[in-house]
Parts: structure tokens; sequence; C-alpha cells
């Protein structure tokens, strides 16, 4: 971790055990050296940080475009492990650099549901998540986080309640798993994670 990245885990970890009683199950699944993809459900702004907290060495984002443009806040992200990519555009780029730091043995964080839940359920898997997994063959950890859609919503309005993070055990994948047809591959490959994600149970 670069000291920023340290600061800011510290002030993250802390913020999330004081402010929404942070428990994290799992941990022993987590894949910390060698590459590979954090695969979580995705319902609120908080769950980047909270799934950071929830590991011990550092991990890369993909962040919207515009929050670089933001002062102050956008050079703060850009030191702190995050991706730009451009939603409306269908970033290619981005992409690119997510499949280089998973080639180098970094680990990163996706939401294959490609947008935050309108009402805190799951949503469908898109395909990009599956992209990665045939550009990379990298392992994929499954995440859910039970609680972050009651504490932050997308209407707004934070409230102080528990939040889980549950960390399923890893998914390995082989080029036989990319079939005839890799690029048809990409939208089943992203089933798969996002059914591991939905059979993550809260203890």
């Amino acid at each position: 971790m670069t000291p920023l990245y340290r600061i800011g885990y510290t002030l993250c970890l802390l913020g999330a055990k004081l402010g929404f009683r942070l428990r994290t199950y799992g941990c022993e699944n987590l894949i910390e050296d060698g590459p590979a993809i954090l695969a979580s459900n995705h319902a609120s702004f908080l769950d980047p940080p909270l799934v950071g907290v929830s590991c011990r060495k550092d991990v890369y984002f993909l962040a919207r475009k515009s929050l670089f443009e933001k002062p102050v806040f956008g050079p703060l992200i850009a030191q702190l492990n995050t991706v730009p990519v451009d939603r409306d555009r269908g970033d290619v780029g981005a992409v690119r650099a997510m499949i280089k730091l998973l080639k180098s043995g970094n680990r990163v964080l996706v939401f294959p549901e490609g947008t935050r839940s309108k009402d805190g359920n799951l949503q469908p898997a898109r395909a990009g998540v599956g992209l990665l997994i045939a550009k990379s063959l990298a392992p994929v950890v499954p995440v859910r986080i039970f609680g972050s859609y009651a504490a932050l919503p997308r209407s707004g309005g934070i409230r102080f309640v528990p939040i889980t993070v549950v960390i399923g055990k890893p998914l390995f994948f082989t080029k036989q798993d990319l079939g005839d047809d890799e690029r048809a591959a990409y939208q089943v490959l992203s089933d798969r994670v996002m059914a591991a994600i939905a059979a993550l149970e809260k203890p």
C-alpha cells in the first residue's frame, strides 16, 4: 500500500466499524497474492470502500470519469488505485487498464451489475466481468454486501445501520470455459459470477 492508500484505508475502516458496525465473514477466501477479480453486488456508493477495507492488501477500483473532474476529490481519488471509466460510452481504455492490472498480478474490484441497484435487490449481470475473465483467466472472488442500500441508497440520505460483508470461495476458470465462441462466453461467465454472489447468505 502507498502511504496515501494506507491513510484512506485506515480512515474508511474506522468509519465502517464505528458508523456501520461492519462485520466481515469469509476473509480466508480472499486471494491476497497474485491476480484476482473481486466481484460484488452494488447498491450504494459505500460499496467500494467496504470491499476495500475487507482486504489486507490494496485493491484497484473503477470510478466514473466525471468524479475525476471534481476539485480536490478528483486529484485525491486519482492517487487511490482508481481507474476512470466513461459509463455512457463503454470505455475500452478502462477495460484494457483493468486487464493490464490483472496480468501484472493485482486485485481489481468490479460490480457485475454495472450500476447501483435502484431498490437494493440484485440485478442481472452485464457481460463486462465475463470479458475480464476471458482476457485474464484470473480467479473471481464473489462478495455480497448486506445493508449498504439501507445505509446509503441511490435516493440519498445516510443512515448508520449495521453492514455485513460476506466473501465466498474463489471461482477458477480455464480456456475450456470460453468454448468455441469467446464473445458469447462473456455473458455466460458473468451470469456464473452473479449466481455465486446471489448464493452467499448473511450469517
